[in-house]
């Protein structure tokens, strides 16, 4: 029986629904509800709603407990929440539904399929989904929009250019403004380095004068511990014109918004979820790492407060500057405290707790 959210009802679909019908319903509801395009009561948490519920249906894995188990148990609500393995498995989502749009149109536009990003004579620069050429299929082009804050925060760290063909700045000529646009990357590829390729449509003016379309693929090598923030400069890939400089092109690194880690710097930090029990009476976790292995820690000598924080050396993200050495795991604890308490537990608490 499934319990708490009903994701395929959120979705309009039945339970055997394929993964195209997920896509596609996703794709209708998510331009429905966009808050930039929907200002009615009620359609941001709507768009919420089918984000996360695109996200647990269009996983195989969450999916799977999702449909056995129900929310409860695909967010550790249940005994059941286990995978195949035995091993517990939670999830979580992020909170960003922006993101989601992001991941799966290739902008936080909701107005185009094929993407306006910039302006004036720049109107036929864009990018497309289906057009990429993506090395992580589970990553669907991490790029969006919003203009600053998005996830990874607004900062900016290093700067990279990427030269394209020669061209004289005459006097006469003026550029058009750079266009930029956030490239989300996982944590996982963070840790790796990986490679982007992006295929952009511009306008490229002929020996005669005329201008016509040309598609060209634009390649980034994402080099392990680059931080959010980190510029991408293609110089003067935007369209060309008469009397007028291309602009460059800009992608700027966003982290992808994880299911258990949040980065610091080049710390990641995981946030274990133990019952007051536990934290009283000692316990031993497994904490998750980027390489997909489980790092135990005992606790069972010492009381957990809200406060502990455990540093796992040399389990974070690569040092941008120096790749062979990484940041620290750092592990904090949500303590569960018990809703209800009897008038007996509560003598016995009284009795045998310090004051």
């Amino acid at each position: 029986m499934v319990m708490g959210k009903d994701y395929y009802k959120i979705l309009g679909l039945a339970k055997g629904a394929t993964d195209d019908d997920i896509k596609k319903a996703y794709r209708k509801l998510a331009l429905k509800y966009h808050p930039d395009k929907n200002k009615a009561a009620g359609a941001e948490e709507r768009f919420k709603e089918v984000a996360e519920a695109y996200e647990v249906l269009s996983d195989k894995k969450k999916r799977e407990i999702y449909d056995q188990y129900g929310e409860e148990g695909l967010k550790g609500g249940v005994p059941g929440g286990n995978d195949n393995s035995g091993q517990s498995f939670t999830y979580a989502f992020h909170g960003d539904p922006k993101a989601t749009f992001a991941q799966f149109f290739g902008s936080a536009s909701p107005f185009q399929t094929f993407f306006d990003l910039g302006g004036g004579g720049n109107r036929m620069f864009g990018f497309r989904e289906d057009d990429m050429d993506i090395d992580d299929p589970f990553v669907s082009l991490g790029m969006g929009g919003g203009r600053p804050g998005g996830p990874g925060g607004a900062f900016r760290s290093h700067s990279f250019n990427i030269h394209g063909s020669p061209q004289s700045r005459s006097k006469d000529k003026m550029q058009d403004p750079p266009i930029e646009h956030d490239l989300y990357v996982t944590l996982e590829d963070i840790t790796r380095g990986c490679t982007k390729k992006m295929k952009i449509s511009r306008k490229v003016l002929q020996q005669d004068g005329s201008v016509r379309k040309e598609d060209k693929v634009l390649t980034i090598n994402v080099k392990p511990g680059w931080k959010a923030g980190t510029k991408i400069t293609f110089q003067r890939e935007g369209d060309q014109g008469r009397n007028k400089i291309p602009a460059d092109i800009v992608f700027i690194i966003r982290d992808k918004p994880h299911p258990y880690f949040k980065r610091e710097g080049s710390d990641i930090r995981y946030t274990a979820k133990i019952s007051l029990k536990q934290a009283l009476c000692g316990c031993i976790i497994d904490v998750p790492t980027l390489t997909g292995d489980k790092i135990p820690i005992n606790l069972t000598n010492e009381i957990v407060k809200p406060t502990t924080v455990k540093r796992i050396q040399g389990h974070g993200l690569p040092f941008p500057k120096e790749p062979s050495r990484k940041g620290d795991l750092l592990v904090s604890f949500d303590i569960r405290f018990p809703e209800t308490l009897s008038q007996s537990v509560k003598d016995i608490l009284f009795d045998t707790l310090p004051n």
